[in-house]
């Protein structure tokens, strides 16, 4: 292996990234057809891990393939890759596809083992400066598929709108249903401020059920603010005081402009800056052992 080369997992083997393939028949290459995580790592630890390693359950049980491995394999290979990749501050993707089939056939083949993908790279936190001023999104309309509650790999949708958020000079592209309601980014959930009340979008199957979102309610509500899980339609929004976005990669990220016009005064909002000291604080007493989650992987 190359220095500074990636050490990854492939169906039962660790190899360097270069030495890494899969058959041209792989339904994940052919069909698109399989899920994924990306799970943040701290200082060498998986954060929220069980919470990433159900969801990703979730995700293979609504798509019809058979979860490779129990809870605690799982952990142990997350384990074990961070630690093939030296620790600290990583983004670990997992992926599982339905496997290699005999041919191209859109019928699930009989008798195939899914084909299990891990990789970590480095963790690139938030420039400070991009806090300090927030970001810009646009609205555009979601034209992806009807079932964004799993985490497929069939991304194109999110992909060409992101390109189109990229192109207008944009961080992220705020999606919009043919009925009005905003129900979150191309590769986000999202937050508002309306009326002083924090409110995102309920869980249904046009949203990604985010840890990062279910995170930030949790330390909303025990904080005693005021929280709304229900529909937010695109007046609303663009009314809005504050609007954030969230991602496990990226946390908790203020937009501060919408559509080329302001949000609020155009700065970063008081309620965003405290809640996202809520999150800075739970991380730190994560990492010193005292935190209240069950992730798998905390210090003891």
């Amino acid at each position: 292996m190359s220095v500074g080369e990636p050490s990854v997992y492939l169906n039962g083997e660790f190899r360097p990234l270069h030495a890494a393939a899969v058959s041209p028949l792989d339904r994940g290459f052919l069909f698109g057809d399989g899920v994924y995580e990306v799970i943040p790592v701290y200082h060498g630890l998986p954060f929220r891990l069980g919470e990433h390693l159900q969801r990703l359950h979730d995700s293979l049980a609504a798509v019809r393939i058979s979860d490779p491995h129990e809870r605690d394999a799982w952990a142990g290979l997350v384990t074990e890759v961070i630690r093939r990749n030296g620790g600290g501050d990583l983004s670990l993707y997992l992926q599982v596809t339905r496997g290699t089939g005999p041919d191209r056939d859109h019928f699930f083949p009989k008798d195939t083992p899914p084909t299990v993908f891990l990789m970590a790279s480095p963790l690139r936190p938030t420039a400070p400066e991009v806090l300090e001023r927030g970001v810009a999104a646009v609205t555009r309309r979601d034209f992806r598929w009807g079932r964004c509650d799993v985490k497929a790999i069939t991304l194109l949708p999110n992909v060409l709108l992101r390109q189109e958020a990229r192109e207008a000079g944009c961080s992220e592209a705020i999606l919009v249903r043919a009925d009005g309601q905003v129900h979150e980014g191309a590769a986000s959930n999202l937050f508002a401020v309306i009326r002083g009340a924090l409110v995102t979008p309920p869980k249904d199957r046009f949203i990604l059920p985010g840890i990062t979102r279910d995170l930030v309610l949790e330390l909303a509500r025990g904080d005693g603010l005021a929280v709304a899980e229900r529909p937010i339609d695109q007046a609303e929004l663009a009314a809005a005081s504050e609007i954030w976005i969230t991602s496990s990669t990226r946390e908790l990220l203020p937009v501060t402009r919408l559509d080329d016009h302001a949000v609020g005064d155009g700065r970063p909002g008081p309620l965003w800056h405290h809640v996202d000291g809520l999150i800075q604080d739970h991380k730190r007493r994560w990492l010193a052992g005292v935190g209240t989650t069950a992730d798998e992987g905390r210090p003891a």
